[in-house]
């Protein structure tokens, strides 16, 4: 096996189900998976958290889960805000689709995110997911936007 501290999958597109796109052709370690297994790992990091409750036996939850990717996340926000950038990926406003916003790859610096970064290369695999994951993701920021028309959000 390899050292999972070193293997980096970014996950864009969106927060659930099929928005949820790995690319695993830009880690240097996933990209030697076999094309065909990649398929079954691109629904596990979609069912992540279905996955945690069934190992559970569905006594419990994936809380642990989402906490530790936000003290991540949290921990790379400080450190950008302090002077050391930080890459992630987050769900913010962008023009790398289509769309009017998207999870893609950011720099964290002092003034929050600092700079988007392009999507980059896509395998044959990813590039049909994107177009699955932006047709579901168009329907859900539209209902996102029309609520916000509807309601005070101050």
């Amino acid at each position: 096996g390899k050292n999972p501290n070193f293997i980096n999958v970014p996950v864009v597109g969106g927060h659930a189900g099929t928005t949820i796109l790995p690319l695993f052709s830009q880690d240097k370690v996933a990209k030697t998976i076999e094309a065909e297994k990649i398929p079954e790992l691109d629904s596990h990091v979609q069912d992540a958290g279905t996955d945690v409750v069934n190992a559970k036996g569905g006594k419990g939850s994936a809380t642990l889960s989402m906490a530790y990717a936000g003290a991540r996340f949290g921990r790379s926000v400080l450190a950008g805000l302090s002077g050391r950038r930080r890459m992630e990926c987050a769900y913010c406003k962008s023009d790398i689709t289509d769309l009017p916003y998207f999870a893609q790859k950011v720099v964290l610096g002092e003034g929050g995110i600092v700079k988007l970064l392009p999507l980059g290369e896509l395998n044959e695999h990813e590039t049909k997911r994107l177009e699955e994951a932006k047709t579901q993701l168009k329907g859900e920021i539209e209902a996102g936007l029309k609520y916000a028309e509807t309601e005070s959000l101050a």
